[in-house]
């Protein structure tokens, strides 16, 4: 694992102890027995659940706080007040703060408050899980969100060009072009996530064989390719980066991280949030109303993947899913063109029959 991903785990394994904290002290038991087994990044979102759960009990259901309340203190909640809880989501305050949770925010947030109440029941420590009472949310699918062919080759040219820029962010763009055109580039034309792209060093990548290394969810190291295409971007941008070291400009004087592929302004490794912020900027010029984002030019390329292979299989691998259902949800939709080739595709009779014989 690159030193990147290592010091966003140990900085994320930092805030989830900061938060347990937070959290009944017979918590750590349960946080104990799923680290061998989930990812540092899943064990912070639980630890987020907890918290929000544990201050609505503190608030709704139990006079109790932090410090008072015991495993055995779990047996007094029933089903109803985790339906509640459920309800609660819809709208509540947190440290001063408003928020709301849809479907999916509800469901992500009963799967821990069960996973949770599991791990209590199984260990014998209460006497009963009335979390697996409480059914899921219903969830409403939601159309994928992509760009279609002419709006990536807008999308492309847009960030090579800069039109329709501000004045200011024009002034940016000539100097930073190569840069946010590889990234685009490399977005589009692989559908790696945006963290797997912050993470990128420049050992990771081989021009020789247009290859290079991705570290996927926890932690497994993968070797991905890219086209021609891809390629060509990408060695502008490695080639204006030298040159940037090789004539001691602004940039080369600030430049911190070394091995980091992309790199910002501010000479360190570029961020998540400075990724995301790139492609608003330059996507919303070429569809305002689709508010694209890095996980958008995804699915744009796993949907473009498919139509292409209309093989589940490779795009599953390709976009590094562990369950290939996960594919199938969000990426196998059938078009228009693919129904209209099943139906020519299913053959009645072994030859057609031949026409009779005109007669006067």
């Amino acid at each position: 694992m690159s030193d990147y991903h290592k010091q966003r785990d140990q900085s994320i394994i930092q805030r989830t102890r900061l938060i347990c904290k937070d959290l009944p002290r017979f918590c750590d038991y349960f946080f104990v027995s799923i680290e061998n087994r989930t990812s540092a990044l899943t064990r912070l979102n639980y630890a987020y659940d907890l918290r929000i759960f544990f201050d609505f009990l503190f608030k709704e259901i139990l006079p109790l706080n932090t410090a008072s309340m015991t495993v055995k203190d779990l047996e007094k909640i029933i089903a109803p007040d985790i339906e509640m809880f459920l309800s609660y989501l819809s709208s509540y305050e947190f440290d001063g703060n408003q928020y709301q949770c849809g479907a999916s925010a509800k469901s992500r947030k009963l799967a821990t408050v069960r996973s949770f109440f599991s791990y209590y029941f199984d260990k014998d420590m209460i006497s009963s899980n009335v979390s697996a009472k409480v059914h899921m949310p219903k969830k409403h699918d939601k159309p994928i969100l992509r760009l279609d062919t002419n709006e990536v080759g807008n999308l492309i040219d847009t960030v090579e060009s800069g039109a329709q820029l501000t004045k200011r962010q024009t002034s940016f763009h000539n100097k930073y072009r190569h840069r946010d055109s590889a990234i685009i580039t490399l977005l589009l034309g692989t559908g790696i996530r945006i963290s797997e792209c912050v993470g990128l060093n420049k050992t990771d990548i081989n021009f020789a064989d247009n290859s290079f290394i991705v570290t996927r969810k926890g932690g497994n190291r993968t070797i991905l390719y890219f086209s021609d295409e891809v390629a060509g971007s990408l060695k502008q941008y490695t080639k204006w980066l030298q040159d940037q070291i090789d004539s001691g400009t602004d940039l080369a004087s600030k430049i911190k991280d070394f091995d980091a592929f992309f790199v910002s302004a501010q000479g360190g490794r570029l961020s998540v949030r400075a990724i995301q912020d790139l492609v608003k900027k330059y996507s919303h010029i070429i569809s305002p109303l689709k508010n694209i984002s890095p996980h958008k030019l995804r699915s744009t390329f796993g949907t473009h993947l498919y139509q292409k292979t209309r093989d589940i299989y490779v795009v599953a691998d390709l976009l590094g899913h562990r369950d290939v259902n996960t594919t199938k949800k969000h990426y196998a939709a059938i078009s228009e063109e693919i129904r209209k080739d099943a139906a020519q595709s299913v053959k009645l009779q072994s030859k057609p029959k031949e026409k009779p014989a005109l007669t006067d």
